[in-house]
């Protein structure tokens, strides 16, 4: 018998999407003493979103978050009514791979970071979503507890993510780093996992997702958060992290380019907790880059940065001050579909 082995990518985000999903605040999710202050920002990514492709709003009422969709511009806005724990898209969201050019959602399971918090309807959207028909491809169960925050793919072989999220005891404790690894190139088809073990984000719940810290922008490239301020509570931790991908190597063995990107001045909530203001969280859609600010000095330059490495997209801003109240930022609630993957019928 001749035994034919499938070919396994996981594809980058700059490429070719189909559909991004949100899912939607509500009054039974941790947004409900401010639920007025951040649904005008899941509107406006969405809305954003719109204009240049398909957005999949998972949303616990859809009559009433239609609502703030005039009929005028809500063509491309697709609302799926789903239960939901929280509003976390990238994590709880299916995780797109292509087997011999054909597109396969793995199923990851999501417990809340790790146990910190409920996620018993989240960890069951997507195969809701599958069994609704928004899918047109397969689906397939991830066999171990993975968040989408949490690994970052550059589209040719190369996975980049964090110890401390991957290796937390609270997600998979039965796996080794060297399992966990095995897991990572079997499920994803990459060649090369390179783990970062320093770098964190004061206020953020996650263990340190790659996506707050460090992100692909070609295969090649790397845009990370730098800090220059030695009286900042996060300059060791991000000063090691940059020595960390400066040593770092492609597959052909040569240096990545690397970009570094403004750390802003502190966020804080009222009650004086900092808050994880990160411009790494971006999200790259087709033909746009929506990267989040702060109302701070450092968003302007962010955005020139990032329109110099996305020169061939439109980049544009959106105010997340609402997002980081509960700790976390654009790229958090959002999960792209390569194209191909979400039709709406």
């Amino acid at each position: 018998m001749i035994q034919i082995n499938t070919v396994k990518r996981l594809p980058a985000e700059w490429e070719p999407q189909s559909a991004v999903q949100l899912t939607f605040p509500h009054a039974g999710t941790d947004w409900a003493p401010i639920l007025p202050d951040v649904l005008p920002c899941f509107v406006e990514i969405a809305t954003v979103i719109s204009q240049f492709e398909p957005v999949l709003v998972v949303c616990q009422d859809p009559e009433e978050i239609e609502k703030w969709f005039p009929s005028s511009s809500n063509a491309n806005i697709h609302l799926v009514q789903a239960e939901s724990n929280d509003t976390w898209a990238r994590d709880h969201g299916g995780i797109t791979i292509m087997e011999d050019d054909q597109a396969v959602i793995l199923d990851f399971v999501f417990n809340g970071w790790g146990l910190k918090f409920p996620a018993d309807k989240d960890n069951l959207i997507t195969r809701h979503l599958y069994n609704k028909g928004v899918f047109s491809s397969g689906i397939r169960h991830g066999g171990m507890v993975l968040e989408g925050g949490g690994i970052e793919s550059n589209g040719a072989g190369t996975l980049l993510t964090t110890s401390e999220c991957l290796l937390s005891p609270n997600r998979n404790p039965h796996l080794s780093r060297v399992e966990i690894a095995q897991h990572l190139k079997a499920s994803f088809g990459v060649e090369n996992i390179l783990w970062l073990e320093n770098g964190y984000l004061s206020g953020d719940d996650t263990d340190s997702h790659i996506d707050t810290l460090a992100r692909f922008c070609t295969p090649d490239t790397i845009a990370y958060v730098a800090c220059t301020d030695p009286a900042d509570e996060h300059f060791e931790a991000l000063a090691a992290m940059e020595k960390e991908l400066q040593a770092f190597r492609t597959v052909s063995g040569d240096p990545y380019r690397l970009v570094a990107l403004p750390w802003p001045d502190a966020c804080y909530d009222e009650d004086g907790t900092r808050l994880p203001a990160t411009y790494a969280n971006f999200l790259i859609i087709n033909g746009s880059v929506l990267v989040p600010t702060y109302g701070v000095s450092q968003d302007a330059q962010a955005l020139d940065i990032l329109s110099n490495v996305f020169s061939d997209r439109e980049v544009i801003g959106i105010d997340c001050r609402a997002l980081i109240l509960q700790h976390g930022s654009l790229h958090c609630v959002t999960m792209q579909y390569p194209k191909g993957v979400v039709t709406f019928t």
